[in-house]
């Protein structure tokens, strides 16, 4: 598997709702993280890298870097932008994700977001095999076994 990737930071507010009551966060003592309740801010450090299938940049990584900083840009126009809110970095990665999904279908792409390059997530999104019959769904099932007789 081949794959590019690209860094980008952008300033963000979040919180972490229900942090400021919720016992096992809101514990006055030593691990209290009750201020995370409340709107602060953070430098969003992102990585993200993806699929690309052969040596000559099908993607080129910095026109790549530019698309996904724009995403997040301040726009005077209409044009749907992603926005971090008040979503965990879980949250601003799957949402990412999607967009970028919906740009470049159908390839690998792994996503870190870190709070001020210190703690964050990363996460894989991996592209889902459309072949074969789907099993959650007990018709294909039976399908199957019939085409075995």
């Amino acid at each position: 598997m081949r794959s590019i990737w690209v860094t980008f930071s952008k300033e963000g507010i979040h919180k972490y709702p229900g942090a400021d009551t919720d016992p096992k966060l809101a514990t006055g003592d030593w691990d209290d993280v009750s201020f995370l309740g409340f709107p602060h801010r953070h430098i969003f450090h992102f990585k993200v890298w993806i699929e690309v299938f052969h040596d000559d940049r099908d993607i080129e990584f910095i026109q790549f870097k530019r698309w996904l900083e724009r995403l997040y840009a301040e726009v005077e126009s209409s044009t749907s932008v992603l926005q971090l809110n008040h979503k965990s970095c879980e949250m601003i990665a799957d949402e990412l994700a999607e967009t970028i999904n919906d740009e470049y279908p159908d390839r690998y792409i792994k996503i870190s977001v870190a709070e001020d390059n210190e703690n964050g997530c990363e996460m894989e999104y991996p592209v889902e095999a459309l072949d074969g019959p789907n099993f959650e769904d007990t018709d294909a099932i039976a399908d199957v076994f019939d085409s075995l007789k």
